[in-house]
């Protein structure tokens, strides 16, 4: 598991702040281009003095493609580590080829199952496999495994109460998985499931993933499954993943991608993962740490943008070459004037940014560029 050192955190209320832009402001902020580094360089953004908590627009334009061509491709962690390769962010393929060594498994969204009669079931979504992607990213990166998550998609209750009825159906299901992994050499698959049954059938989909997990490991198949946080975002609730659930599908699974990110999405305007929420997840699912090495903390390289009508992640346009706050858009960083708010012991950041032709002060949310350097 990765390993965290848990700070104080403290969840910021923010009032949106009138603000309009006058003629000059708007010559000025058009006119503004930053510069920005091409070449690689041969010192990591450590030794750069780039790890800072107060890194600047200007800083994070020049530097951003400005990897350390030496160790850009070193594997500092010690434990798994998962990857997503998601539709929002194709350059991720360009990232994986690039930086494949600094990963275990990269998971490509790419694959749904759907059933379509008595034991009969169908992927899709092949045709956005890329062998030759494939093949680059292993030729780079040796000991690699690639594992596309794989969705249940359109799944009704009944499609779900008459599998979990049926040790045919089961077989049927892990078979044509199986099958689909061979076909077209895949290491194993990252199962999202649990969210859609809520808290219901949890003993059925226990068995059900206890019978995944046997068929794949017999076919050297890896089975890595996401799961929700176990305590609810802003109470002290449990989720709908539990101690209970965790103790009897870790001995079988191989890890567990831990979804401890989009804290606030419902809450209003907050931080996206606040460390001692993180921590909660993880105490409460293996409180004596027996388990630990198979837990994939979740983190998210985007930020939140919550705006007078909107709520919607921030997306970068550009390689996260740098941990974030680069993966804030660098149009963005390039063309608005940025106002910077910090609290000194909360690992998130705001950026208030006046916007051309906007009245309404914006709130963009993201994660704390020295918590990544924590993990």
């Amino acid at each position: 598991m990765k390993c965290i050192c848990i700070g104080l955190v403290f969840a910021l209320a923010f009032q949106f702040v009138d603000a309009t832009l006058s003629k000059t402001d708007l010559k000025k902020a058009s006119s503004k281009t930053l510069e920005e580094k091409t070449r690689h360089s041969n010192q990591a953004v450590q030794e750069r003095g780039l790890v800072v908590t107060d890194p600047t627009a200007k800083d994070i334009v020049l530097e951003h493609k400005s990897y350390c061509a030496t160790k850009g491709r070193e594997h500092f962690f010690k434990g798994e580590t998962l990857g997503y390769i998601t539709p929002w962010n194709s350059h991720g393929y360009d990232i994986a080829k690039t930086f494949g060594n600094k990963f275990t498994t990269i998971s490509p969204v790419w694959l749904q199952v759907k059933r379509r009669g008595k034991e009969n079931f169908q992927v899709i979504g092949l045709h956005d496999v890329d062998q030759g992607w494939m093949k680059e990213v292993k030729r780079n990166a040796k000991n690699i495994k690639i594992a596309p998550r794989i969705l249940f998609e359109d799944w009704s209750y009944h499609d779900f109460e008459t599998v979990f009825g049926s040790e045919d159906e089961i077989e049927e299901l892990s078979n044509t998985m199986i099958q689909i992994a061979k076909s077209e050499n895949f290491d194993g698959f990252v199962l999202e499931i649990w969210n859609q049954l809520g808290n219901q059938k949890q003993t059925d989909l226990i068995h059900l993933l206890t019978h995944f997990s046997e068929a794949f490991h017999e076919e050297q198949l890896k089975l890595l499954l996401v799961i929700p946080p176990g305590v609810m975002p802003g109470t002290s609730e449990l989720g709908m993943f539990t101690k209970k659930e965790f103790d009897q599908l870790a001995p079988v699974v191989d890890s567990f991608s831990l979804m401890t990110y989009d804290y606030s999405s419902q809450l209003g305007s907050g931080p996206n993962a606040p460390l001692p929420w993180v921590q909660a997840c993880i105490e409460m699912l293996d409180p004596e740490s027996k388990w630990r090495k198979k837990i994939l903390l979740g983190l998210n390289f985007y930020g939140m943008d919550y705006s007078s009508n909107i709520r919607d992640p921030i997306v970068g346009n550009s390689p996260f070459l740098l941990p974030p706050p680069t993966c804030m858009p660098l149009q963005l960083l390039k063309e608005m004037e940025l106002q910077t708010l910090w609290h000194i012991n909360v690992c998130v950041k705001c950026q208030g940014n006046k916007e051309i032709q906007a009245i309404q002060m914006d709130i963009k949310i993201y994660c704390k560029l020295k918590l990544f350097i924590r993990i």
